[in-house]
Protein backbone atom coordinates (compact mmCIF):
# COMPACT_ATOMS: atom_id res chain seq x y z
CA UNK A 1 0.00 0.00 0.00
CA UNK A 2 1.90 2.93 -1.07
CA UNK A 3 0.74 4.89 1.92
CA UNK A 4 2.13 2.50 4.18
CA UNK A 5 5.96 2.26 5.31
CA UNK A 6 6.86 -0.66 6.70
CA UNK A 7 10.36 -1.57 8.60
CA UNK A 8 11.58 -2.34 11.98
CA UNK A 9 9.24 1.11 12.55
CA UNK A 10 5.59 0.83 10.41
CA UNK A 11 2.84 3.94 10.17
CA UNK A 12 0.65 4.21 7.62
CA UNK A 13 -1.00 7.82 7.12
CA UNK A 14 -4.62 7.87 6.23
CA UNK A 15 -7.48 10.88 5.31
CA UNK A 16 -8.14 13.27 2.91
CA UNK A 17 -7.47 17.05 2.67
CA UNK A 18 -11.35 17.59 3.09
CA UNK A 19 -12.45 14.43 4.63
CA UNK A 20 -13.57 14.98 8.01
CA UNK A 21 -10.28 13.64 9.42
CA UNK A 22 -6.71 12.52 8.64
CA UNK A 23 -4.66 10.86 10.66
CA UNK A 24 -1.92 8.09 11.04
CA UNK A 25 -1.24 4.91 12.65
CA UNK A 26 2.69 3.86 14.14
CA UNK A 27 3.86 0.57 14.79
CA UNK A 28 6.61 -0.96 16.87
CA UNK A 29 6.94 2.48 18.73
CA UNK A 30 8.89 0.90 22.09
CA UNK A 31 7.10 0.55 24.97
CA UNK A 32 7.84 2.94 28.11
CA UNK A 33 9.28 5.87 25.99
CA UNK A 34 7.96 9.26 27.95
CA UNK A 35 6.44 11.41 25.30
CA UNK A 36 5.85 15.22 25.67
CA UNK A 37 2.63 16.38 24.44
CA UNK A 38 3.13 19.97 24.49
CA UNK A 39 6.56 19.50 22.50
CA UNK A 40 4.39 17.09 19.66
CA UNK A 41 1.73 20.22 19.54
CA UNK A 42 4.66 22.82 19.44
CA UNK A 43 6.38 20.89 16.51
CA UNK A 44 3.30 20.41 14.68
CA UNK A 45 2.93 24.25 14.90
CA UNK A 46 5.45 24.63 12.99
CA UNK A 47 3.57 23.18 10.04
CA UNK A 48 0.70 25.36 10.53
CA UNK A 49 0.37 28.54 8.08
CA UNK A 50 2.43 31.64 9.31
CA UNK A 51 0.84 34.89 9.60
CA UNK A 52 3.72 36.62 7.66
CA UNK A 53 2.18 36.46 4.08
CA UNK A 54 4.32 33.19 3.10
CA UNK A 55 1.24 30.52 3.45
CA UNK A 56 -2.11 29.51 2.86
CA UNK A 57 -4.73 31.57 5.25
CA UNK A 58 -6.11 27.57 5.32
CA UNK A 59 -6.13 27.86 9.47
CA UNK A 60 -6.37 24.76 11.15
CA UNK A 61 -4.97 23.79 14.74
CA UNK A 62 -3.79 20.41 13.99
CA UNK A 63 -4.38 19.11 17.65
CA UNK A 64 -4.08 15.46 17.69
CA UNK A 65 -6.47 13.40 19.64
CA UNK A 66 -4.61 10.66 20.74
CA UNK A 67 -6.51 7.13 20.29
CA UNK A 68 -4.31 4.22 21.17
CA UNK A 69 -0.93 3.24 21.99
CA UNK A 70 -0.03 6.08 25.02
CA UNK A 71 -1.26 5.88 28.62
CA UNK A 72 0.39 7.84 31.72
CA UNK A 73 2.43 10.02 29.87
CA UNK A 74 4.02 7.20 27.76
CA UNK A 75 3.96 4.43 25.05
CA UNK A 76 2.47 1.35 25.50
CA UNK A 77 4.16 -0.52 22.72
CA UNK A 78 0.51 -1.17 20.98
CA UNK A 79 -0.64 0.40 17.89
CA UNK A 80 -0.07 4.56 19.00
CA UNK A 81 -3.03 6.38 16.59
CA UNK A 82 -3.62 9.65 16.50
CA UNK A 83 -6.39 11.73 14.61
CA UNK A 84 -6.14 15.07 13.52
CA UNK A 85 -9.58 17.21 12.91
CA UNK A 86 -10.10 18.98 9.52
CA UNK A 87 -12.03 21.95 10.21
CA UNK A 88 -11.51 24.46 7.40
CA UNK A 89 -12.62 23.36 4.26
CA UNK A 90 -13.39 25.48 1.64
CA UNK A 91 -14.28 22.44 -1.01
CA UNK A 92 -16.58 24.82 -3.56
CA UNK A 93 -13.51 25.68 -4.49
CA UNK A 94 -12.79 22.89 -6.40
CA UNK A 95 -15.94 21.69 -8.26
CA UNK A 96 -14.76 22.04 -11.42
CA UNK A 97 -11.26 19.99 -10.33
CA UNK A 98 -13.19 16.81 -11.49
CA UNK A 99 -12.60 17.36 -15.21
CA UNK A 100 -10.10 20.27 -15.17
CA UNK A 101 -6.47 18.83 -14.70
CA UNK A 102 -4.11 21.48 -12.61
CA UNK A 103 -0.41 21.82 -14.15
CA UNK A 104 1.83 20.32 -11.80
CA UNK A 105 -0.92 18.54 -10.09
CA UNK A 106 -2.00 14.91 -9.66
CA UNK A 107 -4.98 15.78 -10.51
CA UNK A 108 -5.08 14.12 -14.11
CA UNK A 109 -2.31 10.82 -12.87
CA UNK A 110 -5.14 10.85 -9.93
CA UNK A 111 -7.75 10.46 -12.10
CA UNK A 112 -5.96 7.83 -14.41
CA UNK A 113 -5.06 6.01 -11.22
CA UNK A 114 -7.87 5.86 -9.23
CA UNK A 115 -10.72 5.55 -12.08
CA UNK A 116 -11.87 8.80 -11.52
CA UNK A 117 -13.09 8.35 -7.94
CA UNK A 118 -10.25 9.92 -6.23
CA UNK A 119 -11.31 13.07 -4.23
CA UNK A 120 -10.52 15.90 -5.88
CA UNK A 121 -11.19 18.18 -2.83
CA UNK A 122 -8.03 19.83 -1.87
CA UNK A 123 -5.75 17.50 -3.82
CA UNK A 124 -7.52 15.13 -1.51
CA UNK A 125 -4.94 12.32 -0.72
CA UNK A 126 -1.72 14.10 -2.37
CA UNK A 127 -2.47 17.25 -0.73
CA UNK A 128 0.57 18.33 1.89
CA UNK A 129 -2.37 18.87 4.30
CA UNK A 130 -1.00 14.81 5.05
CA UNK A 131 2.05 16.19 5.77
CA UNK A 132 0.39 16.85 9.39
CA UNK A 133 0.49 13.12 10.30
CA UNK A 134 3.62 13.04 9.25
CA UNK A 135 4.90 15.21 11.30
CA UNK A 136 3.04 13.66 14.40
CA UNK A 137 4.85 10.22 14.07
CA UNK A 138 8.22 12.28 13.25
CA UNK A 139 7.66 14.46 16.42
CA UNK A 140 7.21 11.26 18.45
CA UNK A 141 10.35 9.50 17.15
CA UNK A 142 12.33 12.80 17.65
CA UNK A 143 11.18 12.88 21.16
CA UNK A 144 12.57 9.06 21.75
CA UNK A 145 16.10 10.30 19.47
CA UNK A 146 16.65 12.83 22.20
CA UNK A 147 16.68 11.14 24.98
CA UNK A 148 19.93 9.37 23.36
CA UNK A 149 21.31 12.48 22.57
CA UNK A 150 20.72 12.50 18.96
CA UNK A 151 18.98 16.13 17.56
CA UNK A 152 17.93 16.57 14.08
CA UNK A 153 17.58 20.11 12.89
CA UNK A 154 16.49 22.10 9.28
CA UNK A 155 16.42 25.40 8.20
CA UNK A 156 15.61 27.22 4.66
CA UNK A 157 19.13 26.69 2.93
CA UNK A 158 16.95 28.82 0.17
CA UNK A 159 14.38 30.40 -1.68
CA UNK A 160 13.89 31.54 -5.29
CA UNK A 161 17.96 31.66 -5.72
CA UNK A 162 18.00 33.58 -2.05
CA UNK A 163 20.56 31.53 0.32
CA UNK A 164 20.94 31.42 3.97
CA UNK A 165 24.56 30.05 5.09
CA UNK A 166 24.53 26.52 5.68
CA UNK A 167 25.10 24.54 8.51
CA UNK A 168 28.70 23.53 9.98
CA UNK A 169 29.27 19.67 8.62
CA UNK A 170 31.50 19.22 11.55
CA UNK A 171 30.92 21.24 14.04
CA UNK A 172 26.88 22.13 13.95
CA UNK A 173 25.62 21.61 18.04
CA UNK A 174 22.12 20.78 19.64
CA UNK A 175 22.23 23.83 20.90
CA UNK A 176 22.35 25.74 17.13
CA UNK A 177 20.06 23.22 15.99
CA UNK A 178 17.31 24.49 18.64
CA UNK A 179 18.05 28.22 18.17
CA UNK A 180 17.07 28.32 14.93
CA UNK A 181 13.80 25.89 15.50
CA UNK A 182 12.90 28.50 17.71
CA UNK A 183 12.10 30.48 14.60
CA UNK A 184 8.98 31.36 13.34
CA UNK A 185 11.02 31.66 10.00
CA UNK A 186 14.01 29.21 9.87
CA UNK A 187 16.66 30.57 8.69
CA UNK A 188 20.39 31.03 10.38
CA UNK A 189 21.04 34.44 9.29
CA UNK A 190 17.98 36.71 9.80
CA UNK A 191 18.98 38.98 7.16
CA UNK A 192 18.30 36.91 4.64
CA UNK A 193 15.01 34.97 6.15
CA UNK A 194 13.19 38.29 5.66
CA UNK A 195 14.95 38.94 2.23
CA UNK A 196 12.82 35.33 1.48
CA UNK A 197 9.46 36.58 2.82
CA UNK A 198 9.52 39.48 0.48
CA UNK A 199 10.54 37.13 -2.39
CA UNK A 200 7.69 34.90 -1.56
CA UNK A 201 5.36 38.07 -0.63
CA UNK A 202 6.26 38.95 -4.47
CA UNK A 203 5.70 36.01 -6.32
CA UNK A 204 2.14 35.74 -4.40
CA UNK A 205 1.33 39.67 -5.30
CA UNK A 206 1.58 38.50 -8.92
CA UNK A 207 -0.41 35.40 -8.82
CA UNK A 208 2.59 33.12 -8.96
CA UNK A 209 4.43 30.81 -6.59
CA UNK A 210 8.44 30.22 -5.96
CA UNK A 211 10.34 27.22 -4.78
CA UNK A 212 13.34 26.39 -2.53
CA UNK A 213 16.03 24.12 -0.73
CA UNK A 214 16.01 23.04 2.92
CA UNK A 215 19.40 22.08 4.66
CA UNK A 216 18.62 18.91 7.13
CA UNK A 217 21.49 17.87 9.65
CA UNK A 218 21.36 15.18 12.12
CA UNK A 219 24.21 15.12 14.79
CA UNK A 220 25.30 12.64 17.70
CA UNK A 221 23.91 9.39 15.07
CA UNK A 222 26.27 6.14 16.50
CA UNK A 223 28.46 5.22 13.87
CA UNK A 224 27.66 1.76 12.28
CA UNK A 225 24.27 2.03 12.19
CA UNK A 226 22.36 0.80 8.69
CA UNK A 227 23.12 -1.12 6.08
CA UNK A 228 24.48 -1.43 2.71
CA UNK A 229 22.54 -1.43 -1.00
CA UNK A 230 18.86 -1.22 -0.18
CA UNK A 231 18.06 -0.94 3.18
CA UNK A 232 21.17 1.56 3.67
CA UNK A 233 19.90 5.43 5.84
CA UNK A 234 20.16 6.93 2.39
CA UNK A 235 18.02 4.48 1.14
CA UNK A 236 15.26 5.16 4.08
CA UNK A 237 15.35 8.78 4.30
CA UNK A 238 15.14 9.08 0.50
CA UNK A 239 12.18 7.06 1.09
CA UNK A 240 10.48 9.04 3.48
CA UNK A 241 11.43 12.11 2.14
CA UNK A 242 10.29 11.42 -0.96
CA UNK A 243 6.84 11.11 0.37
CA UNK A 244 6.49 14.89 1.43
CA UNK A 245 4.29 16.60 -1.79
CA UNK A 246 6.80 18.84 -3.65
CA UNK A 247 10.09 17.27 -3.07
CA UNK A 248 11.85 17.11 -6.41
CA UNK A 249 15.36 16.38 -5.80
CA UNK A 250 17.67 15.41 -2.75
CA UNK A 251 21.30 15.37 -1.96
CA UNK A 252 23.55 13.75 0.62
CA UNK A 253 27.08 16.03 1.48
CA UNK A 254 28.58 17.88 -1.21
CA UNK A 255 25.93 16.01 -3.01
CA UNK A 256 25.81 16.98 -6.72
CA UNK A 257 28.93 18.55 -6.02
CA UNK A 258 30.91 15.52 -6.07
CA UNK A 259 30.76 15.11 -9.67
CA UNK A 260 33.26 18.31 -10.58
CA UNK A 261 35.19 16.99 -8.01
CA UNK A 262 38.91 14.95 -7.68
CA UNK A 263 39.02 11.85 -5.44
CA UNK A 264 41.74 14.04 -3.26
CA UNK A 265 38.96 16.58 -3.30
CA UNK A 266 36.10 14.46 -2.19
CA UNK A 267 37.66 12.33 -0.11
CA UNK A 268 37.18 12.70 3.70
CA UNK A 269 40.39 12.00 5.58
CA UNK A 270 40.18 10.03 9.00
CA UNK A 271 41.73 10.83 12.09
CA UNK A 272 42.11 9.93 15.79
CA UNK A 273 40.42 12.98 17.97
CA UNK A 274 41.59 14.04 21.34
CA UNK A 275 38.57 12.12 22.61
CA UNK A 276 39.53 8.60 20.94
CA UNK A 277 36.97 8.84 18.33
CA UNK A 278 37.47 8.40 14.54
CA UNK A 279 36.39 11.25 12.64
CA UNK A 280 36.57 12.69 9.71
CA UNK A 281 39.10 15.86 8.96
CA UNK A 282 35.81 16.79 6.04
CA UNK A 283 32.13 16.00 5.70
CA UNK A 284 31.74 15.87 1.88
CA UNK A 285 30.15 12.22 2.31
CA UNK A 286 27.74 13.45 4.64
CA UNK A 287 28.12 11.42 7.47
CA UNK A 288 27.23 8.34 5.62
CA UNK A 289 29.40 5.59 3.72
CA UNK A 290 27.70 2.85 1.88
CA UNK A 291 24.41 3.52 3.84
CA UNK A 292 25.73 3.21 7.39
CA UNK A 293 26.24 5.75 9.44
CA UNK A 294 29.83 6.96 9.84
CA UNK A 295 29.70 8.98 13.39
CA UNK A 296 30.02 12.38 11.52
CA UNK A 297 27.06 14.62 11.28
CA UNK A 298 24.17 13.43 8.61
CA UNK A 299 23.64 16.73 6.10
CA UNK A 300 21.19 16.47 3.33
CA UNK A 301 19.59 18.96 1.04
CA UNK A 302 15.75 18.35 -0.21
CA UNK A 303 14.68 20.69 -3.25
CA UNK A 304 11.32 21.54 -3.42
CA UNK A 305 9.29 23.21 -6.48
CA UNK A 306 6.92 26.20 -7.01
CA UNK A 307 3.76 25.24 -5.40
CA UNK A 308 1.50 24.29 -8.38
CA UNK A 309 -1.97 25.96 -7.40
CA UNK A 310 -1.50 30.05 -8.83
CA UNK A 311 -4.03 31.87 -9.56
CA UNK A 312 -2.61 33.27 -13.27
CA UNK A 313 -4.54 31.73 -16.12
CA UNK A 314 -3.32 28.29 -17.56
CA UNK A 315 -3.27 25.88 -20.32
CA UNK A 316 -4.67 22.82 -19.47
CA UNK A 317 -7.37 19.71 -20.60
CA UNK A 318 -11.22 18.87 -20.03
CA UNK A 319 -9.75 15.13 -19.65
CA UNK A 320 -13.62 14.27 -19.49
CA UNK A 321 -14.37 15.63 -22.62
CA UNK A 322 -10.63 15.17 -24.24
CA UNK A 323 -10.70 19.09 -25.25
CA UNK A 324 -8.31 21.90 -24.20
CA UNK A 325 -9.29 24.57 -21.83
CA UNK A 326 -7.91 27.17 -19.30
CA UNK A 327 -7.71 26.89 -16.04
CA UNK A 328 -7.67 29.93 -12.79
CA UNK A 329 -6.84 27.90 -9.94
CA UNK A 330 -9.59 29.22 -6.83
CA UNK A 331 -8.95 28.56 -2.87
CA UNK A 332 -6.05 29.07 -0.71
CA UNK A 333 -2.52 28.27 -1.32
CA UNK A 334 1.08 28.76 -0.78
CA UNK A 335 2.96 31.17 -2.41
CA UNK A 336 5.90 28.71 -1.53
CA UNK A 337 5.50 25.84 0.55
CA UNK A 338 9.16 25.62 2.19
CA UNK A 339 9.05 27.58 4.95
CA UNK A 340 5.84 24.77 6.45
CA UNK A 341 8.00 21.56 4.75
CA UNK A 342 10.55 22.11 7.30
CA UNK A 343 9.57 20.07 9.99
CA UNK A 344 8.61 17.64 7.35
CA UNK A 345 11.58 17.13 6.57
CA UNK A 346 13.02 16.92 10.11
CA UNK A 347 9.82 14.41 10.76
CA UNK A 348 11.01 12.16 7.80
CA UNK A 349 14.67 11.79 9.22
CA UNK A 350 13.70 11.15 12.48
CA UNK A 351 11.39 8.09 11.66
CA UNK A 352 14.07 7.20 9.47
CA UNK A 353 17.20 7.14 11.83
CA UNK A 354 14.88 5.71 14.88
CA UNK A 355 14.12 3.12 12.74
CA UNK A 356 17.52 2.22 11.93
CA UNK A 357 18.26 2.81 15.97
CA UNK A 358 16.04 0.13 16.93
CA UNK A 359 18.87 -2.30 15.55
CA UNK A 360 21.73 -0.78 17.68
CA UNK A 361 22.88 -2.62 20.61
CA UNK A 362 21.22 -1.51 23.96
CA UNK A 363 19.31 1.33 22.26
Amino acid sequence: MSSTWNNNIGFTVFGESHGPAIGVVMDNVPPGESIDLDKIYQFMARRAPKQNKTSTQRKEKDMPQIMSGYFNGKTTGTPLCALIANTDQHSQDYSNLSRLARPGHADYTGALRYRGFNDVRGGGHFSGRLTAPLCFAGAVAGQILEKRGIYVGAHIAEIHGIKDKAFDPINTTKDMIREVREKEFPTIIDVQGNEMIKEIDKARKDKDSVGGIIECIAINVPAGIGSPIFDGLENSIAQLIFGIPAVKGLEFGAGFKVAEMTGSENNDEFYVNDKGHVVTKTNNHGGILGGIASGMPITLRVAFKPTPSIARPQATVDYSAMKNETLEVKGRHDPCVVPRAVPCVEAAVNIALLNHMLEYPNF
